[in-house]
């Protein structure tokens, strides 16, 4: 059994993530101000009952992190009974195999854990409606327009496929209806 509950209390926060120099800095606290939950999101949230624990594999050079966990941290923040802390991805290689996208190791990988630290669903790496564009056609252009155009479905979705998506997974393990996510 991998030891979830260890690995979150050794997790980093997402206000230690900020601080710490990781040279696209600018770009970090940029997107994080920018972040905010919709009323759809926070209705949903008070919905949410028990303890949630959000484990994210993540390195801080990636460019999908950067557009997510700022959102997630927003989350984090509106909520008092989820918490969320990232680990590195290629300092867990045993949970990262355990979590791959196919057979890619795509980040970041949000793991949801209930409130004894029990797996009870995952994430990642991207929202399902632009994972499904990456591998039906973005995977066809040169890397600058795939990211160009990456970059402008999460500026145009501001962060509500990710949240939905996330709570969606909360909602059904607490035996909620969860509205369809897009």
């Amino acid at each position: 059994m991998l030891d979830l509950k260890d690995r979150f209390a050794g997790g980093e926060s997402f206000s230690a993530l900020l601080s710490r120099p990781k040279g696209n800095d600018d770009l970090w606290n940029a997107v994080y101000k920018r972040a905010e939950l919709d009323r759809d999101a926070l209705d949903r949230l008070t919905r949410v009952t028990g303890e949630w624990h959000l484990l994210v594999l993540n390195e801080p050079w990636c460019g999908d992190s950067l557009n997510i966990l700022p959102v997630i941290a927003r989350l984090e923040e509106a909520s008092s009974n989820i918490d969320m802390r990232m680990i590195g991805r290629d300092t867990n290689p045993d949970l990262m195999s355990a979590h791959l996208t196919g057979t890619s190791r795509s980040i970041p990988i949000v793991l949801v854990l209930d409130d004894s630290f029990a797996e009870r669903g995952w994430w990642g790496p991207r929202p399902a409606a632009l994972q499904r564009w990456v591998l039906e056609e973005g995977l066809a252009l040169p890397k600058p327009d795939r990211y160009r155009h990456i970059r402008g479905w999460y500026a145009r979705d501001r962060g509500k496929a990710v949240v939905s998506e996330i709570l969606g997974i909360i909602e059904k393990s607490e035996g909620m209806n969860a509205p369809a996510t897009h």
